[in-house]
């Protein structure tokens, strides 16, 4: 998941395109940005367009970001968007383990009232002090939880935070090893200044740096900015595959090591190649090549 575009659920016109256009997922928001008194007619429009469409292979990944679990709106959008059947749900306000122990609790009871098998996986929002200080915990508190997403924004604008690569590079290091302990993956925040592509990839390449796989975006001009960062290019998949090859003939003749390209290769290198490989077929699929 390079990229995961934000929708607005008050925006069924943008939709269509959204769904179509190059992103890897899509993220149908049901909280910041609707206005309370239009979060019913959001429902409805995210509802009626996920259960129109036809997923599976060349379809991008798709997910409800509700509103918090917390809130009055919480049972009402698990009700609307369950039946529509989406890959992830996306939680805001996510505090604690027990903060999604509670919320998955709450998303068992509705699928039983509506009859639904359990499917829906987790995409959890890091985005207040409290959440950042029990990341790990939240991300290992249910086997529904998929993923970790950086609010970066909620995170430091109340606290009059600089957003500075030196800040945001302590955060994402605390989050990444919070979703490598739980064995999910870790998303990036949205970049709000769409005029400042820079800033944009400067923050994406920290993220990828530290692991992330992809980065938010809130306007489909920044989806090729984050293919282009987080995109496993043909010497990294060449470099990865040489690994693969060597643990394997290592194995046949009963090594537990290996040297590849003068560097010795154990256990830690070895999972890291088959994650590069692994991510390099799911980009060629995303785009529609054929994957090696």
């Amino acid at each position: 998941m390079r990229s995961k575009l934000f929708v607005p659920g008050v925006r069924p016109d943008l939709f269509g395109k959204a769904w179509n256009g190059q992103a890897d997922a899509v993220s149908f928001d049901l909280e910041d940005a609707v206005a309370d008194a239009r979060k019913a007619e959001a429902r409805a429009n995210i509802a009626a367009f996920l259960q129109a469409q036809t997923r599976g292979a060349g379809a991008p990944l798709a997910i409800v970001r509700t509103n918090a679990p917390d809130s009055p709106e919480y049972e009402a959008d698990l009700a609307a968007v369950l039946p529509a059947r989406p890959d992830l749900v996306n939680l805001p306000k996510t505090d604690s383990a027990d903060d999604v122990r509670v919320a998955v609790a709450r998303i068992e009871a509705q699928e039983a009232a509506l009859g639904l098998a359990p499917s829906v996986g987790l995409l959890l929002n890091i985005e207040t002090p409290r959440a950042l200080r029990n990341a790990a915990a939240i991300a290992t508190a249910h086997p529904r939880v998929a993923g970790l997403q950086l609010g970066l924004g909620d995170l430091f604008e109340p606290g009059g935070i600089h957003r500075v690569p030196a800040h945001v590079q302590a955060v994402m290091l605390q989050v990444a090893l919070a979703a490598a302990e739980a064995g999910v993956f870790a998303c990036d925040g949205a970049w709000a200044d769409l005029a400042d592509d820079a800033g944009f990839e400067r923050e994406a390449h920290l993220a990828r740096q530290l692991g992330f796989v992809g980065k938010s975006c809130i306007h489909p001009r920044q989806v090729p900015l984050a293919h282009a960062v987080f995109a496993v290019d043909a010497d990294e998949l060449a470099r990865a595959r040489r690994i693969v090859d060597g643990a394997a003939d290592a194995r046949r003749e009963g090594r537990a090591v290996c040297v590849v390209d003068g560097r010795m290769i154990d256990a830690p290198y070895l999972r890291r190649a088959e994650r590069v490989l692994a991510q390099g077929r799911r980009d060629a699929r995303a785009d529609g090549a054929s994957p090696t």
